[in-house]
């Protein structure tokens, strides 16, 4: 990608970001975002479909972030207090774009992903647990209640206190594959 395709890339994403921060995707148009990104709607047009596949493209690029920031994936079954407490904080490093880009009619789009992203790498860590019912319920539970406990908790409690509150039942071991 040379230099003025990023620059007008990260252009569009500013622009973005600071329409979606005030406003729902619904009500944000190509031309308020062109406007702000100071671009014409062909070059928007050049890069994404529309206003939806720019914001697919931002929350995919924001889940990859999150994921990359995860040294050890592997904990989610080694060790799940560690890993949920490695969750929590890539959690929090990307807090303020997150409240962005998945708020919302997008809310629910993030812990799904999430999920989904950590089971196909764990299934190419442990390729037998793909099909091993009771590991992938413990692994959407973890996952998926990490987070919504994140979520819920984050603003009124520190992040060491509520990794001791939930080290009581993250501790279950999950079944040798």
């Amino acid at each position: 990608m040379d230099l003025r395709e990023k620059k007008t890339k990260r252009s569009i994403k500013n622009a973005f970001i600071k329409l979606r921060s005030s406003k729902p995707l619904e009500r944000i148009t190509i031309k308020e975002l062109v406007d702000l990104a100071e671009i014409s709607k062909a070059t928007f047009y050049l890069h994404y479909k529309d206003i939806y596949d720019l914001s697919d493209y931002l929350q995919k690029e924001l889940i990859q972030d999150i994921l990359q920031s995860l040294e050890h994936p592997e904990l989610l079954v080694t060790d799940t207090t560690a890993f949920t407490s490695a969750l929590f904080y890539a959690f929090a490093e990307h807090q303020a774009l997150i409240d962005i880009l998945f708020s919302g009619s997008q809310s629910a789009i993030l812990p799904l992903n999430i999920e989904k992203e950590l089971k196909e790498y764990i299934f190419t860590y442990i390729p037998s647990a793909r099909n091993n019912a009771k590991f992938n319920i413990l692994l959407t539970y973890q996952i998926l209640g990490g987070y919504h406990v994140y979520q819920q908790y984050y603003k009124d409690y520190n992040i060491e206190y509520i990794m001791d509150v939930i080290k009581e039942i993250t501790n279950i071991p999950y079944p040798v594959i």
